[in-house]
């Protein structure tokens, strides 16, 4: 039996926080924290320039928890690592993909093992009243005629297969509203920091007998990289009328010195009057719909979008 010489992941990675004005404290972090991940987005974000995408509150437990740090994320001026983590910002290795993993989450370990990385999502039941669930169907079957084609940035005519509506301003307007209510919720459970959302995107989708989208990132390009969480809300008619259409979100691995999409995942049931939030740096891809009506009326639908920063 082959073996190989390598060094394991650190377990544990001890973090110095360098602040404006000469402060310094230090937490110990696992490679994977999300914590160590957006301390490391923030400061690229204001090496690149963009101040405004890169504001949050950060809110760090230290002293074995006695204490607690509260600093916003521009008061951040370095980090020093042990054992030394680096940010790769020219070239990322994954999966296909129709847009490339965005830098900040490309952490360079020398020497590494492979290590996988969970997903994490969180699932809403009921997000909205059945009055206004019914409102809403009842006005997408209404503004069949409406919705378009939906395309990619690369304009793969392969890559991704739904309809979508873009102007909906009532129905947008109101879950965004709900949105901003559970957003303090949701970052706590995904074990992120509160940070200022500057907009909720919202669009419309419609997914029919046949129709798919690959495996994908949102916010792997430079007028995304401020998209921090992805959400979908689900609603169609009932009794269900197509099966599949499940979000398939992958877990990442460290290898070769970058985090890349893994083998493994986690699937989402689209539940009917659900929202789900995941990060959106995270892979992930929507499984075929089987409708056999082929019916507009029929399709898996939903309102999905994205919280910037």
């Amino acid at each position: 039996m082959e073996s190989t010489s390598q060094s394991p992941l650190p377990k544990e990675i001890r973090v110095k926080i360098l602040l404006a004005g000469g402060h310094e404290y230090t937490v110990a972090l696992s490679p994977d924290a999300p914590l160590l991940h957006s301390l490391i987005s923030a400061l690229v974000s204001r090496a690149h320039g963009q101040e405004t995408g890169s504001r949050g509150l950060f809110q760090i437990p230290i002293e074995q928890g006695r204490s607690g740090l509260c600093f916003a994320s521009e008061q951040l001026v370095g980090l020093v690592t042990e054992p030394p983590v680096f940010v790769q910002q020219n070239q990322t290795a994954q999966p296909q993909t129709e847009q490339p993993v965005q830098s900040w989450a490309n952490l360079v370990q020398k020497p590494t093992s492979p290590s996988i990385i969970p997903s994490e999502y969180v699932q809403i039941d009921n997000f909205l009243g059945t009055e206004e669930t019914s409102r809403l169907l009842n006005f997408v079957l209404s503004k069949e005629k409406a919705f378009v084609p939906t395309s990619t940035s690369t304009n793969d005519i392969n890559y991704r297969r739904s309809m979508a509506l873009y102007d909906f301003p009532e129905f947008s307007e109101l879950i965004v509203e709900r949105i901003q209510k559970v957003i303090p919720d949701v970052l706590h459970k995904l074990g992120l920091p509160l940070f200022a959302v500057s907009q909720i995107e919202a669009q419309l989708t419609a997914h029919n007998d046949g129709n798919y989208y690959k495996i994908h990132n949102d916010n792997g390009s430079t007028d995304t990289a401020t998209r921090e969480l992805t959400y979908v809300y689900y609603f169609y008619q009932t009794p269900k009328p197509f099966r599949g259409g499940e979000l398939r979100i992958y877990d990442s691995k460290i290898e070769n010195g970058f985090f890349v999409g893994a083998e493994t995942f986690k699937t989402v049931d689209p539940r009917n009057n659900s929202i789900v939030f995941f990060l959106s740096r995270c892979l992930h891809e929507v499984l075929s719909v089987h409708c056999p009506s082929q019916a507009f009326a029929d399709s898996r639908f939903t309102i999905n979008g994205w919280v910037r920063r």
